[in-house]
């Protein structure tokens, strides 16, 4: 068994391969910084029984001794974790490459070698990410607020107003103190992501340009969207089984 692990700042999603082509099973947990090892031990061995190599993209640096460990106690196997020195296929035109996430690195190279080489992939978590990507080379990325992000932010912000679950009022324009929320994070995000992709599009002058979306809320956002845009809730493990193969043959 192959396994995938993306390590968020929310979630931690773990997807199980048995031959490296196709996510069979995937599995998602909350991220916990202050849980010991003994207590991931606890939840992994629940979920991974058996393992033959193991790929990680993480954005949470306290975490990856935990899970290093763990692969290297219980099946005797050195994680590979994406960063400095791994095979990816990807070209990074940044000021500093280093900063580069994990995670938009993994959805990189999903999206260039499953959709298109040009494209765009926006990631819902807990930041809003679009990454451009022109023939397999990251020229540029949008950070943008995620949507729990923004909610906390202003439910903490603000004294009367409740806390609300992300899901599209039945319309725009709300009568009720729950609703407008609603209203304003959901589709207010939809609109900004249409926008976004509109100026990139401009920018690029690439009106054909492809386009993926992402990421744990993107099943929140996606059906409110204009522009055309594809859904692949898995890209990242996609991605990094990807990142996987190529590593093991270079090995």
């Amino acid at each position: 068994m192959k396994i995938a692990i993306d390590i968020g700042n929310t979630t931690i999603a773990i997807g199980l391969s048995k031959t490296g082509e196709f996510v069979d099973k995937i599995y998602r947990i909350n991220t916990e910084k202050n849980k010991s090892s003994d207590e991931y031990s606890l939840v992994l061995r629940g979920l991974i029984t058996e393992c033959e190599s193991v790929i990680i993209s993480s954005v949470v640096p306290e975490l990856n001794e935990v899970f290093r460990d763990y692969f290297q106690e219980y099946f005797n196997i050195d994680a590979i974790f994406v960063g400095t020195g791994t095979k990816t296929g990807i070209k990074i035109n940044s000021d500093n490459p280093k900063e580069v996430g994990a995670d938009l690195i993994a959805n990189s190279v999903g999206a260039t070698n499953i959709y298109s080489e040009t494209c765009l992939v926006i990631d819902l978590g807990t930041a809003t990410t679009f990454t451009y990507l022109e023939n397999k080379v990251l020229k540029g990325v949008v950070i943008a607020t995620g949507l729990t992000t923004s909610k906390n932010a202003l439910v903490s912000q603000t004294s009367l107003l409740p806390q609300v679950e992300l899901q599209a009022p039945k319309k725009v324009l709300g009568t009720n103190s729950v609703d407008c929320i609603k209203s304003g994070l959901v589709y207010g995000h939809a609109s900004m992501i249409d926008g976004m992709v509109k100026r990139i599009k401009l920018e690029t002058k690439r009106n054909d340009l492809k386009v993926i979306i992402t990421g744990g809320h993107s099943k929140i956002v996606y059906p409110y969207l204009d522009e055309e845009i594809t859904k692949d809730e898995s890209l990242i493990l996609k991605g990094l089984l990807i990142i996987l193969s190529k590593n093991i043959k270079s090995n």
